[in-house]
């Protein structure tokens, strides 16, 4: 693996880490602007509708320039959002902050999806952009974790000033590292909003959604469940989310390795696994050790999906792959927020804190028959049926260079 891939990694750690670690210092960040939890939760949601958002915008803005400048540009925004938070004089200013930041995440993700499968052979491209999104599972195992202790510690704002520098670290190692490699030729962002007519790339974007919704359905309501199920003690979240985040890890690298051999029979594994787990989770709750043991299951067989499905995203959008690997990674935020406010929906209705484990499940066997669904269409027509460059058929795609 070319060491760019270790620049796009390190972006996707401070990346990660700025996305998660708000979760655990919302108290914090609370008692010091005067707000209420809730309120200080804005934070969260911010910066996850900043996403959903700003993952086409960016990725449309940036259609004139090269890749690698793109990828700059997004870090230094990134950079920016981040010191802006952490210098932040009132509540207002802090949420701005966050929007800001989150404006890089998507086309980040998105275009670095881009730029790691074509550093790499044909055969290597989900092992590539697996090694990326290394960065963002090692940031729940490591980052989030010494985030939250560090602004627990010495102050919430030193927490998002050590997150600006890295990426600075990672603003250095592109411009370093990744080759400068312009935009395909006679690529337009009407080609680009081609994609978006092809039935593959709405399916596989949709699996996205249910997939990755079934696991934060259930890791959203992680505490409640653990604390008053299961028995835990409040300090102890922690470390089950560092269990998660270990799970998270080990399937994302697994899900890249596979999904280069046999991708959507690792999408047949790994979604139907999913599923029976997060129903099984409604029982293994009531146990710490089983619950534990669930717990970093869940993370491995959900992130076992992401490269396959972002992949697969590229693959369906051939030579025009960019803002619709973007949006993709929107639909990951899409699927969390959905998965949140109908697991928020079942607890408010008196079916317990386990009963949003039934909605990811349900969720994450959705996913699995639209991923059946995808493989009969491909059957039927005999071909990819994918959109290239200026709307070019499949058999023109040698003609197509990134």
């Amino acid at each position: 693996m070319p060491l760019a891939l270790l620049a796009l990694a390190i972006g996707a750690f401070g990346i990660g880490t700025t996305e998660f670690v708000i979760m655990g210092l919302l108290p914090e960040v609370a008692g010091d602007y005067g707000v209420s939890i809730p309120t200080a939760g804005y934070l969260v949601t911010g910066y996850a509708l900043g996403v959903m958002f700003g993952a086409p915008l960016m990725t449309v803005l940036g259609t004139k320039i090269s890749r690698k400048r793109m990828l700059m540009l997004l870090m230094g925004l990134f950079i920016v959002g981040n010191l802006l938070s952490a210098l932040a004089p009132a509540f207002s200013v802090m949420l701005i902050g966050r929007i800001v930041a989150s404006l890089a995440h998507g086309a980040f993700f998105g275009i670095g999806s881009v730029v790691a499968a074509d550093l790499v052979a044909p055969d290597k491209k989900a092992g590539a952009i697996a090694m990326m999104f290394t960065g963002l599972t090692v940031a729940n195992v490591v980052g989030v974790p010494l985030g939250t202790l560090v602004g627990q510690s010495v102050g919430w704002r030193v927490t998002f000033g050590i997150v600006a520098a890295l990426g600075v670290v990672g603003l250095a190692g592109i411009a370093r590292l990744v080759p400068d490699m312009p935009k395909a030729e006679g690529v337009h962002l009407r080609h680009e909003l081609a994609a978006f007519k092809n039935v593959q790339v709405l399916l596989a974007m949709a699996m996205t959604v249910l997939g990755f919704g079934g696991v934060f359905a259930a890791i959203t309501y992680i505490a409640p469940m653990m604390t008053h199920v299961a028995g835990f003690a409040d300090g102890s979240v922690t470390w089950l989310l560092v269990l998660f985040g270990l799970g998270m890890v080990g399937g994302n690298l697994v899900g890249g390795r596979f999904a280069d051999r046999a991708l959507m029979p690792m999408l047949y594994v790994s979604l139907g696994a999913l599923a029976v787990v997060l129903a099984l989770f409604t029982l293994t709750a009531q146990d710490k050790l089983l619950s534990a043991i669930t717990i970093a299951l869940i993370g491995a067989l959900g992130f076992a999906t992401v490269p396959p499905l972002q992949k697969r995203v590229l693959d369906q959008a051939h030579g025009a792959p960019t803002l619709a690997s973007a949006v993709n990674i929107g639909a990951f935020n899409l699927g969390n927020a959905l998965s949140a406010w109908l697991g928020g929906l079942v607890i408010a209705a008196g079916l317990g804190y386990t009963a949003p484990n039934w909605v990811g499940a349900a969720l994450a066997a959705g996913a699995l028959v639209l991923a059946v669904v995808s493989a009969a269409l491909e059957r039927r027509t005999g071909e990819p049926g994918t959109v290239v460059a200026g709307g070019a058929p499949a058999e023109q795609r040698a003609a197509v260079h990134h």
